[in-house]
């Protein structure tokens, strides 16, 4: 087995078809044996034996010698939980692996951390630098000289204009746009704010709140994690 991917729902499900492509084009998709290239991985107590005709196991069964992988992804749009699960399989000596569908672009002077995932039709330009964890879904776009952090989030369409800074674990809603920053001023997302679906955003947003709505307004303030 070559790849597990954590997590059996949406998301996790959603990259299945992309960690297959890219074990082909990678040409390591057959085996000797068996055995599948591909597995989910769930320990929830009513995780299904079988997820979209791939089978599904346990984090224990995953690090026996049987099911034993190199690569594995958290699948799951919670970049808490993301981060979460990367540090349990990292402490298992695990390697966390990155997807790029293979419609996806990328342009150059690109830095982009590992156990991020580039869905379908999703575009990174130029100059840019994103940490660790980082998802983009199908559609969205980071324009040039943009920073993004660490476990950081974009639902479908998220429209990321040039210079703008996004904080670790902000989640950004489907169809969310940000107007374009400059070198000196950057648009700055704060750490763990949540950008609702289809906000249009104009200004800074502060660490760890809410905002929704065209232009963006604050809606709510959340609870900083210890």
């Amino acid at each position: 087995m070559r790849f597990a991917i954590y997590g059996t729902g949406g998301m996790g499900r959603e990259v299945a078809p992309i960690a297959a492509d890219q074990l082909v084009a990678e040409e390591i998709s057959y085996l000797s044996d068996d055995r599948p290239d591909i597995v989910f991985v769930d320990d929830s107590e009513n995780a299904p034996t079988v997820c979209n005709g791939l089978p599904v196991i346990s984090f224990r069964q995953l690090q026996s010698s049987e099911h034993r992988t190199r690569k594995i992804i958290a699948a799951v749009g919670d970049g808490r939980i993301r981060k979460k699960i990367e540090d349990r399989c990292i402490a298992a000596d695990l390697q966390i692996a990155s997807l790029t569908a293979k419609t996806a672009r990328i342009f150059g002077g690109v830095a982009v951390g590992a156990g991020s995932v580039l869905c379908d039709f999703t575009t990174v330009t130029s100059n840019i630098k994103i940490g660790k964890s980082f998802q983009a879904n199908v559609y969205s776009y980071v324009m040039h000289d943009c920073v993004i952090g660490d476990y950081v989030t974009f639902a479908p369409r998220v429209c990321c204009n040039g210079n703008v800074h996004i904080g670790d674990f902000a989640y950004v809603g489907a169809g969310a746009m940000f107007i374009q920053g400059t070198r000196d001023r950057p648009l700055i997302i704060g750490e763990g704010a949540v950008v609702g679906m289809g906000a249009v955003v104009l200004k800074s947003v502060a660490p760890y709140t809410v905002v929704v709505g065209n232009p963006a307004r604050l809606v709510k303030t959340l609870h900083r994690p210890d």
